[in-house]
């Protein structure tokens, strides 16, 4: 068996969707790793690596949506969001809050390891062709090797694919608008859900990891109705 299977973990208080996701996901190719706390799974996860972490909104111990805006902000891994909660409102929160994707209970297996495929798809490091391995700008240094930025006092964080992806497209054109067309086609044509939404929040969370105030802005400008400029000077 492969050893080199990538890692997905499923946080769900029931053990019948814990084990339905894992025997769909191994079957698939996958390792997986279950849990039913979010104590247990926060204990393990600074010691794992996973491509995708699956994560339930109704755990019996802790708030769902603070712990996907934690690894959000923490890990490298893409997330999923498996909730009974269907509302549109629930379902942006927990974008905005970070995840990649969001999947409405009931579901079949099938569609959450087509899910699980497709992230992990996209945020392959082999796609991130970039001209340099290591920028610096604002006094921020980004490592699109290790998918890893750090900040001027020296605490480096993760970036996920995405934030990554997103941080090149704006680094390659300094001053430059950037339109919602260019973003399309930075992200291979895949964009889910309103696109436009689903753009705002990734340069949100981007901000996010680079303290860049949308209303002060000293990295990243808004331009309302046409898209963004990136302020700073890459080196």
């Amino acid at each position: 068996m492969n050893e080199n299977r990538p890692l997905v973990t499923i946080l769900d208080d029931s053990s019948e969707i814990r084990d339905m996701l894992s025997v769909a996901l191994e079957a698939a190719e996958f390792k997986t790793k279950c849990y039913g706390r979010a104590t247990e799974f926060e204990r393990d996860i600074k010691m794992l690596t996973p491509a995708v972490c699956i994560v339930d909104l109704g755990l019996p111990d802790k708030d769902g949506l603070t712990l996907v805006n934690r690894l959000a902000l923490e890990s490298g891994a893409a997330i999923i969001i498996i909730s009974g909660r269907s509302m549109l409102q629930d379902k942006i929160v927990g974008l905005e809050l970070g995840a990649d994707d969001y999947v409405t209970k009931p579901f079949e297996p099938a569609e959450v390891v087509a899910r699980v495929r497709a992230l992990i798809r996209r945020n392959s490091p082999k796609r991130l062709e970039t001209k340099k391995s290591i920028v610096k700008f604002c006094d921020w240094t980004v490592n699109f090797t290790k998918l890893e930025i750090t900040s001027p006092d020296g605490k480096a964080q993760n970036l996920s694919y995405a934030e990554a992806q997103l941080l090149q497209l704006f680094l390659d054109a300094p001053n430059r608008l950037i339109n919602r067309d260019q973003m399309l086609d930075a992200l291979g044509g895949q964009a889910e859900g309103n696109f436009e939404r689903a753009m705002d929040v990734r340069v949100s969370r981007l901000r996010n990891k680079l303290k860049d105030d949308p209303q002060n802005p000293k990295i990243i400008k808004t331009i309302y109705g046409a898209g963004y400029i990136f302020i700073g000077n890459p080196s």
